[in-house]
């Protein structure tokens, strides 16, 4: 496995040429992931973290070859979903290399996890609701349970992911040790689990280390567990200037805010993974000259990468086609008419002319996997890099892909009534 590589890729580090050439084959927008720098954060994570079970959060980046890359570094799959546990199957992750973390579970997820938990009886199921409890006792789950409990402190780099303390997840940490023994007897209680947000960086690291000091406590009240997770994504620079996260001091705090315990340390982190693995190609389609600055509108949208949308996210964003002319001030906005399709706002960019290729950076955590059809836009292409080699990954959705899972009225068995289960 690779060494580790630098601790932070930025925008420039990538090869121009190549990204350009890459635009020309496939198209745009595309995303770009290179398979390499998933294997050099892997192995930083692991070299920071010699004696920690560490599993990647499957939903930073879901793809196939993500996975399979993923899994070869020995690094383990924690899945939010019932359809990450399938993806994370399908990519050769045995069952007792993942771990389903339920929240609020639907039934058909529930269903389907026990389904494979028959197949694959080392699969770990993580709960955050006694009544989840009682809906895997009905379906007849007896097997590898861990308990998350809700520590009441969380950190991250927006509100919207800071799970830690919101009533939505886990159990109130306080009453998790008398849960704890009132299910040993049913069920094979593996472990104790709390997240406390994504994106967590220096200035998170009290927080996080609070976090990690009451689920020590937690585990030392419970005794005899497997592992003692403490969720939480650890944060990259997405800002040019900003410093790469020391994880090596990350993992040293996190050992002694542990403490003693037999406990086996787990960690979590998927944008960490993922993030500076990957890029989003868009070209300029619309040059708009305005009072103070210049409209720059591109191919890609929030369609294409919610982040900026969805949590004010900041991506770096360079003009491929014009690298050494004059900078402007612009909004570079997509094609969805919300105006919150803004990837920046004021930003100094070359020159742009209409076909100009434009690159966001740290896109690889997040952005294709928050894709959507909204506006019945075809989501994009997936390249994957790996060294010298290149391929496509996920082809590029077409309108009949948007369409066709609809049915006309007179394909349906009901035409003379209002459709079921709508």
């Amino acid at each position: 496995m690779s060494d580790g590589g630098p601790a932070v890729r930025r925008l420039a580090d990538w090869n121009r040429e190549r990204l350009l050439s890459l635009a020309d084959e496939f198209g745009s927008p595309l995303y770009v992931t290179d398979l390499q720098r998933v294997r050099e954060n892997c192995a930083r994570l692991l070299s920071a973290f010699p004696d920690a079970h560490v599993s990647y959060a499957v939903k930073a980046h879901a793809g196939r070859a993500v996975l399979e890359t993923v899994r070869e570094t020995d690094i383990d799959a924690e899945c939010a979903s019932a359809g990450e546990v399938e993806r994370a199957l399908a990519a050769g992750f045995p069952g007792d290399r993942i771990r389903y973390t339920a929240v609020n579970p639907p039934a058909a997820d529930l269903d389907h996890v026990v389904e494979r938990w028959e197949e694959n009886p080392e699969l770990t199921i993580t709960v955050g609701a006694t009544d989840t409890i009682d809906r895997l006792r009905e379906r007849g789950f007896d097997g590898r349970l861990c308990l998350r409990a809700n520590p009441g402190i969380g950190a991250g780099h927006h509100e919207k992911v800071r799970t830690g303390a919101h009533a939505k997840f886990g159990i109130p940490i306080d009453r998790v040790s008398d849960l704890a023994a009132g299910v040993r007897d049913e069920f094979d209680l593996v472990g104790v689990h709390a997240h406390a947000g994504s994106g967590i960086s220096g200035d998170d690291l009290s927080a996080h280390r609070e976090l990690v000091r009451r689920m020590g406590d937690l585990a030392r009240s419970v005794g005899d567990l497997e592992f003692v997770a403490v969720g939480g994504g650890f944060g990259v620079p997405y800002r040019e200037d900003e410093p790469a996260l020391d994880l090596a001091t990350v993992a040293d705090a996190t050992r002694e805010a542990l403490g003693g315990t037999d406990a086996q340390l787990a960690i979590e982190p998927g944008r960490y993974v993922v993030a500076d693995a990957g890029v989003l190609l868009s070209r300029v389609n619309t040059v708009k000259a305005v009072p103070e600055t210049t409209v720059v509108g591109i191919d890609a949208g929030m369609t294409s990468l919610l982040r900026p949308a969805m949590y004010d996210a900041y991506h770096a964003i360079s003009n491929l086609s014009r690298p050494d002319t004059e900078t402007v001030p612009t909004i570079v906005a997509g094609p969805v008419c919300e105006t919150s399709d803004v990837f920046a706002d004021g930003r100094p960019l070359s020159r742009p002319e209409r076909g100009d290729l434009l690159a966001l950076g740290n896109a690889g955590a997040y952005g294709y996997e928050m894709a959507s059809t909204y506006n019945s836009r075809p989501r994009p292409a997936e390249v994957v890099l790996d060294g010298d080699e290149f391929r496509l990954a996920r082809r590029r959705e077409t309108l009949d892909d948007v369409t066709s899972l609809e049915r006309t009225a007179s394909e349906h068995p009901h035409t003379d009534q209002a459709p079921h289960n709508l």
